[in-house]
């Protein structure tokens, strides 16, 4: 049976440093005390590392072609990041490898292999529901291979560069908004939380009602395993049957939110004067469905746009000498509330 071969990760993990701390004290890098770089080096030796030179060399060569791992291709959301990746990538001289994730780990780590197997320059991604370690995607980056990720991004993985969208803000003001149009007892539906994007909407949304003194109920907070239309449509109607059922409901994304909407609906009351309905997305369907769905809409172009730009920015200095590592950074974007029928009241829209 062939022996695992160690790597940069093995001895960084062994030591409790960073695989760069490792990389460079090999390199004997001025950087590093001499005191990490013997320690480095003796355990290097004791476990017989050898460094992987086909894979280096590979690196050196720039195959023009950059990676996409994202959880669904068929969501509006990110078919407008897609659409802002494929035309950054291609005015910049690069071709765009796709692959979903469908939300599994498992999925995700055999696409980052075959990613790198394909020599792609750099992987672009968003991270599945369940992904809850970033080993897979650290090999391939102490390979010399740049990650950039984006929306649901590695929190906790160093030396890597993110773009991310204020969910919270998003979260908090789309709450805000429902309580100055009079609701009080607001249910939240959230989706998995694993992903920091649920966890911040949460925390926007519960903060919110914090902010104005408005006590929250946990019979209010639901939350989804898919993120599907049809468990929008089952909580809601759980939301419904409470003996105090809640005036409004904000939905994790417009799917969801269309899902309580038919419950409402089925129950015979009225969105928005029964009940209010708020989403997140603003997918195309929000402003054609009855009543027309108020949500917060996410700059994905952009996003997908600005995270191809980081990535071929840093695979452009890997090619280049240079004494400095590369700086990476998180970037930020803003969310804009769209307001729309299903949450004004219509004495409100008469006045």
């Amino acid at each position: 049976m062939k022996s695992k071969q160690i790597t940069l990760a093995d001895l960084a993990r062994e030591l409790k440093v960073s695989p760069a701390t490792v990389s460079r004290a090999l390199k004997d890098h001025p950087d590093i005390s001499a005191d990490t770089r013997k320690k480095v080096k003796e355990l290097a030796r004791s476990l017989h590392y050898r460094p992987n030179s086909i894979a280096q060399g590979l690196r050196k060569q720039e195959s023009k072609i950059i990676g996409v791992i994202i959880p669904e291709i068929v969501h509006h959301f990110f078919s407008s990041v897609i659409s802002g990746i494929m035309e950054h990538a291609y005015k910049a001289g690069y071709r765009v490898m796709l692959c979903q994730s469908m939300e599994m780990l498992e999925k995700e780590i055999e696409d980052v292999e075959a990613l790198f197997s394909s020599r792609v320059d750099g992987i672009l991604i968003s991270l599945a529901n369940e992904t809850n370690n970033y080993k897979h995607l650290e090999e391939v980056r102490n390979y010399g291979v740049p990650i950039v990720s984006f929306d649901k991004v590695c929190q906790n993985m160093p030396n890597h560069s993110k773009v991310i969208i204020d969910d919270y803000e998003g979260a908090f003001n789309i709450t805000t908004h429902l309580l100055e149009q009079g609701y009080r007892n607001i249910a939240h539906i959230h989706g998995p939380l694993n992903p920091i994007t649920s966890q911040n909407r949460l925390n926007g949304y519960r903060d919110a009602l914090s902010a104005q003194n408005v006590p929250e109920n946990p019979d209010y907070i639901m939350g989804c395993q898919f993120v599907t239309q049809e468990e929008g449509y089952n909580f809601t109607k759980k939301l419904i049957s409470l003996p105090n059922r809640p005036d409004a409901i904000f939905a994790v994304t417009d799917l969801v939110a269309i899902g309580a909407m038919v419950a409402i609906k089925e129950a015979g009351l009225s969105i928005p004067n029964d009940l209010a309905v708020v989403g997140y997305s603003d997918w195309a369907m929000a402003s054609v469905v009855e009543p027309s769905l108020t949500t917060v809409a996410q700059p994905g172009f952009e996003m997908g746009s600005l995270a191809t730009q980081l990535l071929i920015d840093e695979i452009k200095y890997l090619h280049e000498d240079h004494d400095l590592p590369y700086r990476h950074t998180t970037e930020v974007l803003k969310t804009e509330m769209k307001i729309r029928d299903s949450s004004v009241k219509k004495a409100v829209l008469a006045s």
